[in-house]
């Protein structure tokens, strides 16, 4: 099963403003901010993430909504929190 799981922006990075460092649950990781060049994304705002590349922005509420439907279907979303926390970055 294929997610779009919310972060949130902490950083941009200075050397590679196509990337921010963005939390999942705890978990840090470089996000390709890219295809939101109409509405970039700072630090503070949540994104929907999907495979590394953020797809939207979107509001506290709804990251808050779709975690916590996240964490009601179990398995899928465990799995996803253990890709992003293999590929964390400190």
């Amino acid at each position: 099963m294929c997610l779009g799981i919310p972060g949130e922006v902490i950083e941009i990075l200075e050397d590679r403003p196509d990337l921010a460092r963005v939390s999942v649950s705890g978990v840090k990781r470089a996000i390709n901010i890219g295809l939101l060049t109409d509405d970039p994304p700072v630090p503070g705002d949540w994104i929907l993430i999907h495979v590394g590349f953020a797809l939207s922005k979107i509001d506290e509420q709804e990251a808050a909504a779709a975690l916590e439907f996240l964490e009601s279907i179990g398995k899928a979303y465990e799995d996803e929190l253990a890709a992003l926390q293999e590929s964390r970055i400190d």
